[in-house]
């Protein structure tokens, strides 16, 4: 029986009935949905609003359910119109007529975001837990190569020598950016909408605050309407979702970059990689290639709630089932992907003699000429311009800033010496880029013990 029948005969159209139904998509709420009732049961008996043996009878129900669907004894019936009519039903047929006072006070509007709010909590501290393992991994691997030099890029052109480790920990700082964003977000998230109902509150003597404790919310929303219109925690999420997938596609795609043959930077572990049907010499990086594409999926996810809420009258609409579908999607695919992307940066081979090989072309340390002139009282314009003629003769001459003798240094400045040499030796440029945040192995160690104590 459909819990809206009544004043309608509830014989849906069957493809209807097929469009109307949410089951198969909120079917992962159940134990949420069980959870949340039992708390609502347990305030109307302390509000005596139902029977205190009513309550117990219900909830021993509601707990032999839960039960049985983890034994698998008991398996959810596809046919019913939500999880909550699954429910309802199971209970009735456990207890009999007093299951039916569960509802009491209460409405599917402000039951379904009870439960979204439930799950996504939980989801929400898996998710971070997941953040901080892949940041963990992150860390490690640079620990081991905060003296490996390769070429920093602008525009995907050799700029100035980094290393690798100071490269790995621009990802684990945005890293340290989302885990901040979902705990921020999860405090946002935990005002309780139960007891709204449909949209306009309830005539009996509730407590909100007594569920708001039993489920463990912060707050209880403060308007009845804005409680079960409100998917902005739906909306959020899907953006940090996305803000997350977008930085793991950007590495996605440096991964992709450095284990082409044009660099041969790293070297992705045969379990991350597959080969080609036709082509026996491929191994291609197609983890890394799904969770760039897979970034297109949560963006399209965001989008899709953002429009779905973008023109909804106050306050609850059939519009707000898709938010689900949306949302399920989006964990699920984020969790999979920081998982991959963490078991392939543990597995990856580096190749430190191919990164320093890309150094020493591309004049990486022609800023470094610059600096030498400036720090010996030449204005940095100036000294910026010496620099430029000198890369400009390297590349005429097929000759490296090192190369050039000290006789085509001084006919650009006499401010040039020996000492030249030693300033733009590669590892002289790493070390000296000592700035807060630089890429100098002492500044990088200090941003991986920053990072550690973070996600510890």
């Amino acid at each position: 029986m459909k819990l809206w029948s009544g004043m309608l005969d509830g014989s849906l159209d069957k493809d209807a009935e097929d469009f109307n139904s949410s089951i198969k998509i909120d079917k992962r709420l159940v134990f949420d949905d069980i959870t949340g009732s039992i708390a609502h049961v347990k305030m109307l008996g302390k509000q005596g609003i139902i029977g205190k043996d009513e309550v117990k009878k219900i909830i021993a129900g509601l707990e032999i359910i839960e039960k049985n669907l983890k034994e698998k004894s008991l398996d959810i019936d596809m046919t019913c119109e939500d999880i909550h009519t699954f429910i309802e039903g199971a209970l009735i047929s456990e207890v009999g007529e007093v299951g039916k006072k569960m509802h009491t006070a209460r409405s599917r509007n402000d039951q379904v975001t009870t439960d979204l709010k439930l799950y996504i909590k939980r989801e929400g501290l898996e998710i971070i837990k997941y953040l901080k393992d892949y940041g963990k991994i992150i860390t490690n691997l640079a620990k081991n190569h905060t003296e490996t030099l390769m070429p920093g890029y602008t525009h995907l052109q050799a700029a100035q020598p980094v290393s690798f480790a100071h490269h790995l920990m621009a990802y684990s700082f945005m890293n340290l950016r989302d885990i901040s964003r979902m705990e921020d977000y999860i405090k946002r998230l935990n005002e309780l909408p139960l007891g709204a109902c449909a949209l306009a509150g309830t005539t009996y003597d509730i407590d909100r605050n007594f569920v708001k404790d039993e489920l463990g919310f912060d707050s209880v929303m403060g308007n009845s309407m804005d409680a079960v219109s409100d998917r902005d925690y739906v909306m959020e999420l899907s953006s940090i979702l996305s803000i997350i997938a977008v930085h793991l596609s950007r590495l996605a795609e440096e991964i992709i970059n450095w284990a082409s043959p044009a660099y041969k930077f790293i070297e992705i572990d045969d379990k991350f990689a597959t080969g080609s049907s036709i082509m026996p010499q491929k191994k291609n990086p197609d983890m890394a290639e799904l969770i760039r594409g897979k970034s297109a999926r949560l963006i399209g996810n965001m989008n899709g709630v953002f429009t779905m809420m973008k023109a909804l009258p106050l306050s609850y609409a059939k519009d707000m089932q898709e938010d689900k579908e949306f949302i399920f999607d989006s964990i699920d695919t984020v969790k999979s992907c920081l998982k991959i992307m963490a078991d392939q940066i543990q597995s990856l081979t580096v190749n430190k003699e191919k990164m320093l090989e890309a150094c020493k072309v591309g004049f990486l340390n022609a800023t470094d000429v610059a600096d030498y002139l400036v720090k010996k009282g030449q204005a940095f314009r100036n000294a910026h311009h010496i620099a430029a003629r000198l890369v400009k003769y390297g590349i005429e001459k097929n000759l490296t800033l090192e190369d050039l003798d000290l006789e085509i240094y001084k006919k650009e400045s006499e401010l040039f010496e020996k000492d030249i040499y030693d300033a733009i030796y590669l590892k002289t440029c790493l070390k000296n880029r000592k700035s807060q945040g630089g890429p100098a192995p002492e500044e990088v160690l200090k941003q991986i013990a920053y990072v550690e104590e973070k996600i510890s």
